[in-house]
């Protein structure tokens, strides 16, 4: 009878008006300590007291994660910036103030005052204020919160709540149901730690968004990025040049066949660099741990 009953799952709806019940375990829940799944504009967050580092590591526990990935902290106003970090440049805070709420990570220094153990941070906190009305009027509720995406580690995010209950299940407290998630890509990483913002993760926010607001911003990704262009027309080529090898052979009175016929073969070479870009999409709100070994000071933002 005196066993580890950890604790009773709970779902409740995340939408409409009738809001109260899912607040009130929500913010129960936090300040017990215990993990609550909820949605934002990206994928489903799996959340936990930032200042309740028992409450941290049981968050890394039910994901199977070791310390050395620190989960990120969500805020529900741009203004809780100065709060929670510290040295903020211009470039960065120009970034915040365009992209949040949405989905943008800012690596910063911590403010040293603050009593919280995250991980092995070096000095750091990431922070977001995700766009999504009913989660950032619980962020108002609870405050700070720990917050990666709802998986086991190496698992895709999930999108929608029954997603998220079945690869965490009892370690959550309080499941809250918002639907299907809209986003699907993880948030940009932008580290501000350095003189210019380097972007360590492209997710939902691509580089030309960034350059936009800051044209100097680096990144070491961006090399990836062009080659995966360069790569999709290098495949398209081969299927245009199939008609142009065959109209010599049937000159001008069967130019009307070839027509018909590339069209009808450049379908499926059309189609064959979507699928792979399709699974690429799917798998791309995974716990990024190969982005990890390269920077190690990447958080899996949500």
């Amino acid at each position: 009878m005196g066993g580890t009953i950890h604790c009773v799952s709970e779902r409740f709806d995340f939408t409409g008006d009738e809001l109260a019940p899912a607040y009130r375990a929500a913010v129960d829940a936090i300040e017990a300590g215990d993990l609550v799944v909820l949605p934002t504009d990206t994928v489903y967050g799996l959340a936990a007291d930032a200042f309740k580092s028992d409450a941290v590591q049981r968050l890394l526990d039910a994901k199977g994660r070791g310390r050395d990935m620190p989960p990120p902290v969500l805020i529900s106003v741009v203004e809780s910036l100065d709060a929670l970090a510290t040295d903020v440049p211009d470039t960065g805070r120009r970034l915040c103030e365009e992209f949040w709420p949405g989905p943008l990570t800012v690596i910063c220094h911590a403010q040293g005052s603050l009593m919280w153990d995250l991980g092995d941070t070096q000095g750091t906190v990431a922070l977001r204020v995700p766009d999504h009305e009913n989660t950032r009027e619980l962020l108002s509720r609870t405050g700070p919160l720990a917050v990666s995406s709802a998986n086991k580690s190496g698992q895709p995010a999930a999108l929608d709540v029954y997603d998220a209950e079945e690869q965490l299940q009892d370690a959550v407290a309080v499941y809250l149901d918002g639907g299907m998630s809209t986003g699907g890509q993880p948030s940009t990483i932008v580290d501000l730690t350095g003189d210019i913002p380097h972007v360590v993760r492209i997710g939902a926010l691509s580089m030309q968004d960034i350059r936009k607001i800051v044209p100097e911003a680096t990144t070491d990704l961006e090399q990836d990025e062009k080659a995966e262009d360069e790569e999709k027309p290098a495949e398209d080529k081969p299927a245009e040049d199939k008609p142009a090898d065959e109209k010599p052979v049937d000159e001008k009175p069967a130019e009307d066949k070839p027509a018909d016929e590339k069209s009808i073969e450049d379908k499926p070479a059309d189609e064959e660099p979507t699928e792979p870009a399709a699974e690429a999409s799917k798998e791309e709100p995974v716990d990024e741990k190969p982005a990890d070994d390269k920077t190690p000071d990447v958080r899996p933002a949500d």
